[in-house]
C-alpha cells in the first residue's frame, strides 16, 4: 500500500514526514499552552485549586484517550483524510471556545472538544508513517516526525512566558494563533495526503493473504493486539507518558512556586526538556535503525536513564543540577524513546490493521495522561509539594521497565 511517486524529485514519504511533523508541532503548541500562564488565566476565570487546574489537562486527555481505538478503527475503514480533517476542524472550534472562556467550565468543555479533535490524529499519523516509510528509515523518520512534539512544546512555553508574562499580551491571543495554524494544517492534509481506493487496497490485502498464509497463522498468535510483546509495549508506553505528561502539566508551575523561577525564565527552563529531545531523538533513533535487533535494549536503557534524570531534577540542591536534570531527561526521555517504541510496535502489530493497532497502543499510553495531571495536583494539595508527584512518576517508570523486560524475555524464551 506504499505510494512511492515523486513530484519535483521529492518522494511522497518525505512529504508525509514533514506534514506529520507540523501536525505534532501545532498540537504541542496547544497542549502546554495554559500551564505556564495559569495565574493569568485565573485573572479571567477566578481563583482555582491545583486539582481544578489539573482537571483542565485531564478533560483534554480523557477525550483524546477515549477517541484512540474508535479513531483507529475509522482510519482502517474510511481512510486517514476522512478522519483527521474533521477532527482538526473540531480542534479549531475548541481552541476558539477556550480563547473566549470566562469560566473554568467553558475551559473544561473546550478541552474535551480539543481532545476529541486531536484524538483523530495519532492513528492517522502513524498509519501513514508505517505504510509509506521504508523500514530501514522508519526509526529516524519517526524521530523527525516526533520532533514536532518537542518543537511545539518549546515554542508554546517560550511564547506564553515571553509574550504573555513579559510583554503582557492577553493570554487569549495564543488560542487564536493556534486556531489559525490549525486551519493551515487542514489545508495541508487535504492537499498532500493521497488515499488509495478501498477496492485497490482490498485487492492488495487479498494478495497479501494468499501469498502469506503460513505467516498469517503465526500472526494470529504473535501479532495479536494483546500478545505478550504488545502488552509489554502498552505498559511501557503508559509509564513513559505518565512521567512526561506530569512534567508537561506541572513543570512550569513547579519551577515558579517551588524553585523561584520568574517571568521568561520559566518558559526557558521548561523548554529545555523539549529542545534537548530533538538531537537526542534524532541521534539515538538513527543508531537504533542501524542496530534494529537491539531495539529492546535501547528502550530499557533509555527508560532507566529517564528515571534517573527525573530523580536528579527533584533532588537537586542547585539550579545548575536542576537544569542539567531537565536537559538529560529531554535527551533520553519520552520523546527519544517513543520513536523506537513505535518502530517496535510497527514490526509486531497486525500489518492490515495499523490504525487500530496504534489506536490501542496510544490508548494505553494516553490513559496515563488522564491520571497524571489531577493526581499530581491532588498530591500537591495533600502534601504541600509537587515533588511527591515526581516520585510517583519515577516509581511507575521503574516498575514498568522491569515488567517490559520480563515479558519480552518470557516471549524470547518461548520462541527458543
Amino acid at each position: 500500500m506504499t505510494i512511492i511517486e515523486k513530484t519535483g524529485g521529492i518522494k511522497y514519504w518525505h512529504k508525509i514526514v514533514v506534514l506529520l511533523c507540523l501536525g505534532w508541532t501545532v498540537m504541542w503548541i496547544y497542549r502546554p499552552v495554559l500551564t505556564a500562564i495559569f495565574p493569568e488565566v485565573q485573572q479571567t476565570i477566578g481563583p482555582q485549586s491545583n486539582t481544578a487546574l489539573g482537571l483542565i489537562a485531564s478533560c483534554y486527555f480523557f477525550a483524546y484517550t477515549a477517541m484512540q481505538i474508535p479513531a483507529g478503527m475509522l482510519v482502517d475503514k474510511f481512510g486517514k483524510k476522512a478522519v483527521v480533517i474533521p477532527g482538526f476542524l473540531l480542534f479549531t472550534i475548541a481552541a476558539l471556545i477556550i480563547g473566549n472562556a470566562h469560566s473554568i467550565t467553558m475551559i473544561y468543555i473546550g478541552s474535551l472538544l480539543a481532545g476529541l479533535g486531536c484524538g483523530s490524529y495519532y492513528g492517522s499519523a502513524w498509519s501513514l508513517s508505517a505504510e509509506n516509510i521504508p523500514s530501514e528509515h522508519r526509526g529516524f523518520a519517526s524521530a523527525i516526525i516526533n520532533t514536532g512534539s518537542a518543537l511545539g512544546m518549546g515554542i508554546s512555553l517560550l511564547a506564553t512566558s515571553f509574550l504573555v508574562k513579559s510583554l503582557g499580551m492577553p493570554w487569549q491571543y495564543m488560542l487564536y494563533i493556534i486556531a489559525a495554524l490549525l486551519l493551515c494544517l487542514v489545508a495541508g492534509f487535504a492537499i498532500i495526503i493521497k488515499e488509495q481506493s478501498k477496492i485497490k487496497q482490498a485487492k492488495q490485502n487479498d494478495n497479501i493473504i494468499k501469498t502469506t498464509a503460513t505467516q498469517q497463522v503465526e500472526s494470529q498468535t504473535s501479532h495479536s493486539f494483546f500478545s505478550s510483546r504488545m502488552v509489554a509495549s502498552y505498559i511501557m508506553y503508559f509509564a513513559t507518558c505518565y512521567g512526561y505528561y506530569m512534567i508537561v502539566s506541572w513543570l512550569p508551575n513547579f519551577l515558579e512556586t517551588e524553585r523561584g523561577f520568574t517571568g521568561g525564565s520559566i518558559g526557558s527552563a521548561s523548554s529545555l526538556v523539549a529542545f534537548a529531545a530533538i538531537p537526542g531523538a534524532l541521534i539515538i533513533s538513527k543508531i537504533s535503525d542501524k542496530y534494529r535487533n537491539k531495539r529492546l535494549l535501547f528502550i530499557i536503557a533509555l527508560e532507566l536513564i529517564a528515571a534517573a534524570t527525573l530523580l536528579t531534577t527533584v533532588q537537586s540542591a542547585t539550579i545548575t543540577f536542576l537544569l542539567a536534570g531537565l536537559i538529560f531527561y529531554g535527551l533520553f526521555g519520552k520523546l527519544t524513546v517513543e520513536p523506537i517504541l513505535i518502530s517496535h510496535v510497527a514490526e509486531t502489530a497486525p500489518k492490515t490493521n495499523y490504525g487500530t493497532s496504534f489506536g490501542v497502543f496510544n490508548f494505553f499510553g494516553m490513559s496515563s495522561s488522564v491520571i497524571a495531571p489531577p493526581l499530581t495536583g491532588y498530591l500537591a494539595d495533600f502534601t504541600g509539594t509537587k515533588i511527591t508527584g515526581f516520585y510517583v512518576a519515577i516509581a511507575i517508570l521503574i516498575i514498568a521497565t522491569v515488567l517490559f523486560f520480563l515479558l519480552n524475555m518470557h516471549k524470547s524464551a518461548n520462541n527458543n
